[in-house]
């Protein structure tokens, strides 16, 4: 261990926590994320503060819960002074590199109204060094890779269809048209082994954010990922017997269904019906994109240990959220159960404590706190987020402070095209989003609109029963409302909250 601080920081997108720990675990080959977790810090209960993927990133990377920075679509915009993980990284002196993206919808005060960077959500956050462009709706380097390999397609989203062997019809789980040497995943990491080698001889250190795309969808896998797991080995998602009867539980369950169907996730299939063998299938690809991200995972940390920066490089690995893949009769993130928010998070930190699982609640915005204090930086008082350092070490246990609950949001509107929430609950821009707050125990879902709560009790029937209107459960929900409440104002943005002016200038605590 040298005084040298690298930080490598990986997203993996959409992954589901319980591929790690839960109920995918025993059904999925993770080595090299596993080898990991023996060598580092795993948190078991760590969830997203908001989804979808534009702003569960600006949370991750701004340390914000989504009703501070308010980027609360993919599409809105993230105001352009926000202290972000890349601008606290350059006042430290790195440089932040990106090989990825960040899903961040650029400020329109600040670029002309024809500049590119108004033309995507997926542009790059600014204070990132973009070394490498691999957004899912562009990732043009990519596809001049696939180009220059000799692969023909015409439309891009032809790349996302699979191709049967024998050119006929292809099935669900048949092979992407690339080899798995050229996938996406592939190429990003190829790039990333490409570009470092010569960041190991800096004294200074380095700062990097690799984001990959997968296991997001669509789901198809090049071989033999698209097949590595057997449809029929699976445990069938967890659910109640119908859809009808789930959405029966809650008025936003409807929309919810519909906003994300199984035909969406693959490409090809626009006539998909979610039937148990359509649904086992599409899991097993997305177990199968998993373990392709986790190969390439190890790679990378052969990539550390080879050149001698494993010992003095703080790597996260982490996702921006979770998925619903067919629980609850659902698709996608806009959901909320916690299959949708919960996400692994495992930090190995030099020094450190190896071998720990820690079953605190914690936050997707804690992550770049945690960066920042370990490389000396002092944390911006707009981040509302909690420094994880005292659970990576070696001897510590949880602070007396710490948090009794995690806290999620989710925004389900659209300034320009009304979405099936609005339509069909008659919601409008300021009251279609919810709040989620989670103890040990008890889940509780709140509205802005006069939609009623719900209550998941974690002793009882968990997310299958909604107990908000159960007499004996009424000081529970009285008193997480009031929690909720309190939480919502103790965490209100304070960015220039502790600044006062005063004759001798301004000064903060």
């Amino acid at each position: 261990m040298t005084d040298k601080h690298n930080v490598l920081f990986i997203i993996t997108d959409q992954m589901r926590a319980d591929c790690l720990f839960g109920a995918l675990e025993a059904h999925v080959d993770l080595p090299h994320m596993r080898a990991l977790m023996e060598d580092s810090v795993s948190f078991t209960r760590h969830f997203s503060v908001t989804n979808p993927c534009g702003p569960s990133r600006a949370s991750l990377l701004t340390g914000q819960y989504a009703m501070n920075h308010r980027s609360v679509r993919n599409g809105t915009p993230l105001r352009h002074d926000a202290p972000t993980i890349a601008s606290e990284m350059r006042k430290a002196g790195y440089l932040p590199m990106l090989f990825g993206y960040t899903d961040t919808s650029q400020d329109p005060r600040v670029f002309d109204a024809k500049d590119p960077a108004l033309r995507s959500y997926e542009f790059h956050m600014a204070g990132f060094q973009e070394m490498l462009e691999m957004r899912l709706e562009m990732s043009f380097p990519w596809r001049s890779h696939l180009k220059n390999r000799g692969y023909e397609f015409e439309n891009y989203i032809d790349v996302f269809k699979p191709v049967a062997p024998d050119g006929g019809q292809p099935a669900l789980n048949d092979p992407a048209f690339y080899a798995a040497e050229d996938s996406d995943t592939a190429f990003l990491t190829d790039r990333f082994l490409e570009t470092m080698p010569a960041y190991a001889d800096d004294d200074r250190g380095w700062f990097a954010h690799l984001t990959y795309i997968r296991p997001h969808p669509p789901l198809v896998a090049p071989a033999p990922y698209n097949r590595m797991y057997d449809p029929a080995s699976l445990p069938l998602p967890s659910r109640l017997l119908t859809a009808e009867a789930e959405e029966a539980l809650h008025p936003f369950f409807a929309p919810a269904r519909a906003n994300s169907t199984v035909a969406g996730f693959v490409e090809g299939f626009p006539d998909l019906e979610p039937t148990d063998e359509v649904v086992q299938t599409l899991r097993s690809i997305y177990l199968g994109l998993a373990t392709e991200v986790d190969h390439h995972i190890g790679r990378v940390v052969s990539f550390l240990k080879e050149t001698g920066q494993y010992d003095n490089t703080m790597l996260v690995v982490t996702a921006d959220h979770g998925e619903m893949l067919g629980d609850r009769h659902s698709w996608g993130k806009m959901s909320v159960y916690d299959a949708a928010y919960h996400t692994p998070l495992i930090v190995r930190m030099p020094d450190g404590a190896r071998g720990k699982r820690v079953e605190a609640p914690t936050e997707s915005i804690d992550i770049v706190p945690t960066i920042l204090e370990w490389i000396g930086r002092t944390i911006p008082d707009s981040m509302n987020g909690h420094s994880l350092l005292p659970f990576l070490q070696s001897e510590s246990s949880t602070p007396a402070d710490w948090r009794r609950y995690s806290f999620s949001e989710l925004d389900f509107a659209d300034p320009l095209n009304p979405t099936r929430w609005q339509r069909e609950l008659e919601t409008g821009l300021e009251d279609s989003c919810l709040s989620i707050l989670r103890d040990n125990r008890f889940t509780l879902v709140e509205f802005a609109a006069d939609l009623p709560p719900m209550l998941f009790d974690g002793e009882g029937q968990g997310e299958m029963e909604n107990v908000a209107e159960h007499p004996e459960h009424a000081a529970t929900l009285a008193r997480m409302t009031r929690d909720m409440l309190r939480h919502r104002m103790r965490k209100m943005d304070k960015t220039l909250s502790n600044w006062m002016i005063t004759p001798d200038g301004p000064r903060h605590p």
